[in-house]
């Protein structure tokens, strides 16, 4: 197959649309669906992704995206008790992929809604399992198993979008960007990100464990297929905060650590154990864990009046109790160890202190800012460790 034509492009007046190939054929098969304009877009940049992750870590990888960002990335180490259950999978047969999934998945449960999955792979019936009950909208992998696919294709009433491609495909060195009807040409970036970026460690800590490498190699790869600025949070060897396209390398620490807060607030106990009826559906349950665990006024208002004014009734068998500022605070103060990669230097220590608020203790960055040495003078306050890799990861 030397292309594949779409229904249309990023929006339904971009007519005609197509996915092909100059020369050869195309490395991907669609096997069930109509994948469109946006969902290839998911599709290549989120294999990408997990291939490299794959490659960098020895595990396998999954990816979740959504409009040409990943909401979660992760490798498949095993799950605690706890994140199980916050990703739906207690009880459930895990393989290391399908707990990749379930990882990248529960980065973001409310932004990974409608998801492309990515999966580095051949895609197994464990992994179908958990992604049969999630609403997304399609996978890409380099294969799948007959059992897989029987799972699969029942998805969305048959219209489930199944792309394969072909693991050994090997892209030109140069790419193409047409933008109002001018032609961009740059050398895809293929550098590769390994341990060896850790380093040049700039601070007074120079202790960077193994445990804290590997989040740091999620963190950076991942980095390098979000939509620029971005920063990303990563512990436990998964994303756990993604904050994509800011122009301010601030508002993407402050994004990305709201969200890694969020990810941290979900162990809680009284979050975990929130009385839900049985007949509440998963996207249901996202949002409102979501609004119960908010820190912004109008979240905390929403969560108020939900438990006041007896929403409540119709989600759980018996009222919870308010979940308080100062007892999220308190939570999130305890977190520790979290790492942190930026795509482009931290122009300014303010990124450092909020990073800080989110349990942040390894950093991994370009560096090159003439503000460098003030950013490295608030890493040695908290004792961070912070490694410059002098290499920037813009993408677009």
């Amino acid at each position: 197959m030397k292309e594949y034509k779409l229904k249309y492009g990023c929006n339904p007046n971009q007519k005609p649309a197509r996915i092909f190939m100059k020369k050869g054929k195309l490395p991907v098969k669609i096997l069930n669906g109509n994948p469109g304009f946006i969902n290839f877009l998911d599709a290549l940049n989120g294999y990408q992704l997990v291939r490299e992750l794959h490659e960098a870590t020895g595990h396998p990888a999954a990816a979740s995206f959504k409009h040409v960002s990943p909401a979660g990335a992760a490798i498949g180490l095993p799950l605690s008790e706890i994140e199980e259950k916050m990703f739906f999978v207690a009880n459930m047969p895990l393989s290391p992929l399908a707990v990749a999934y379930a990882r990248a998945r529960g980065a973001d449960r409310v932004c990974s809604y409608g998801d492309w999955a990515a999966l580095s792979d051949i895609c197994d019936e464990e992994t179908a399992s958990i992604i049969a009950p999630e609403v997304s909208d399609g996978i890409i992998a380099p294969g799948y198993t007959d059992a897989a696919l029987r799972i699969l294709k029942k998805k969305r009433k048959g219209g489930y979008g199944i792309v394969e491609i072909d693991p050994n495909y090997a892209p030109r060195p140069q790419e193409l960007k047409d933008v109002y009807g001018i032609t961009f040409e740059q050398g895809r970036n293929d550098v590769k990100i390994t341990n060896a970026l850790f380093d040049n460690i700039v601070t007074e800590n120079k202790i960077l464990p193994e445990s804290a490498k590997l989040d740091l190699l999620v963190a950076l790869i991942t980095l390098k297929y979000t939509q620029s600025n971005s920063v990303c949070y990563a512990v436990g060897g998964q994303a756990i905060g993604v904050g994509a396209g800011q122009q301010s390398r601030i508002h993407c620490t402050g994004l990305a650590g709201s969200k890694a807060d969020k990810w941290f607030l979900r162990h809680h106990p009284d979050v975990i154990n929130l009385p839900f009826k049985n007949e509440v559906a998963r996207p249901v349950r996202d949002n409102v864990i979501d609004i119960y665990i908010s820190g912004d006024e109008a979240s905390e208002k929403s969560a108020s009046k939900m438990l006041r004014e007896g929403a409540w009734q119709t989600l759980f068998t018996e009222k919870p109790r308010d979940f308080l500022r100062e007892e999220r605070e308190k939570w999130i103060a305890g977190i520790k160890g979290v790492a942190l990669g930026s795509d482009a230097f931290f122009p300014f220590g303010d990124n450092i202190e909020r990073a800080k608020c989110s349990g942040v203790l390894y950093i991994a960055q370009p560096g090159g800012s003439i503000r460098d040495g003030n950013v490295i003078e608030i890493c040695d306050k908290y004792n961070m460790v912070m490694a410059f890799t002098d290499m920037r990861l813009f993408h677009h």
